[in-house]
Formats: structure tokens, sequence, C-alpha cells
């Protein structure tokens, strides 16, 4: 079983019916991150410079046709930021950065040996960002990111200019205590076990046929 597997239990997660404020026991201090503000852009990309590194296998035969490229993971590395805040907006500020997307690329090299290797996709932004007002606690800004790939052009050495779709959510994030209604802790059901019942239907089967009238 699990929360939503046959488990019937007012103490998991499911969706509420009736009456909300049914079983709610206490208020409770959590710690989390919470997100002040965020935005999404996605866009297609053209002539974005991929410059290949640790290539597998290693010294591919140029030149290189190009098959994939697709993000490693969902956290961007912001570089350059500046944050600059509205002066006609209260708490509001002007966000510019680079944001920079790891990218595994995989090509097929001159002599048809396929190969795959890391770069970096890079993108500047620039947006207007709801940003809390200076505390002990220190706000951050995190990209959540995603890119994908299916056409590139070779550029000697060791570089592709590709065409790609790009999602990047630029988020205003700060680590708090935060106080929140509470049903009390959730009730954990014991795990089903995964069975592929490689003998079901034989198993059924009678030992012996039925008796027939010869």
């Amino acid at each position: 079983m699990s929360f939503f597997s046959n488990f019937n239990s007012d103490r998991c997660p499911c969706q509420i019916t009736g009456n909300p404020l049914n079983g709610l026991c206490e208020k409770v201090c959590i710690e989390v991150n919470k997100v002040f503000d965020s935005c999404i852009k996605q866009s297609q990309e053209e002539g974005v410079t991929l410059t290949l590194t640790d290539n597998v296998p290693a010294n591919p035969t140029y030149p290189l046709t190009f098959v994939s490229a697709r993000s490693t993971t969902t956290t961007g590395t912001l570089q350059s930021l500046q944050i600059d805040r509205l002066a006609d907006r209260p708490n509001f500020a002007r966000v510019q950065a680079t944001v920079c997307i790891p990218v595994e690329v995989l090509y097929v090299d001159a002599n048809g040996v396929e190969g795959k290797a890391n770069s970096t996709a890079c993108f500047t932004q620039d947006v207007i960002l709801f940003v809390p007002e200076p505390s002990v606690i220190p706000y951050t800004v995190q990209a959540v990111v995603s890119l994908v790939s299916t056409i590139g052009t070779y550029v000697p050495e060791n570089t592709f200019l590709i065409d790609c779709c790009t999602t990047i959510i630029l988020k205003v994030v700060m680590p708090v205590e935060l106080l929140v209604p509470s049903y009390g802790y959730c009730t954990i059901p014991p795990c089903q076990e995964y069975s592929q019942e490689v003998c079901a239907g034989f198993f059924e089967l009678p030992l012996f046929p039925s008796s027939t009238n010869v």
C-alpha cells in the first residue's frame, strides 16, 4: 500500500472532503524554503554555443556529427547576479544574471563512433521580482532550468552551435521557520511489494481436466 493506494486513514495526505477544520489539532513551526516570488521564461534559442569537455571516448576523430543535447540537472548556476531595487515600487527589484545550464551532448565522430561530452549553455536574464527587505536571514536567488536540442552544427574545434528549447525559472527564496496549521503526524502505510505474478493463471488450473463422456 501507499498513501494513495487502498489506504484509508484520516492521518495521511488526501483530498479534503467535508469540513477542512475537522482533525486540526495544533499550530506547528516548520523549517522550509519560502518562495517570495518566481517567474518562468520558456524560449526557443538559436545559435547557442556549446564547447565540449570531458569527451567519452577521449580524442574523437573530427568532424563530429551532432545527435542531441539535454540538461543534466534542474539546478542552474547564476553568474554576475545584480539586484537593483526599484525606487517607485517598494519591495521590487530588477534582477539581472547569467544563468548557466549544465548539458550533456551526444554525437557521432568521423569514424562512426558514438560519443558524449559535457558542456554549459548560458543565457542572460533581466527581470523584475519581489525581493524582501534586508533581514538577519538572507534571501537567495535560485534558478530551475531545462534544455533540450536535436539540431546542431559542428564548429571546429570541439564546439557545436545548436538550436534549443529552454525553460528557466527564477525564484527568490529564503529558509524560514513558518507557523502552519497541522493535523498531526502522518500515519505511514506498509509498502505493497511489487510482484509480476508469473504463475497467475497457472496455479488456478485444475490438477486434472474435468470428466467428459466418451
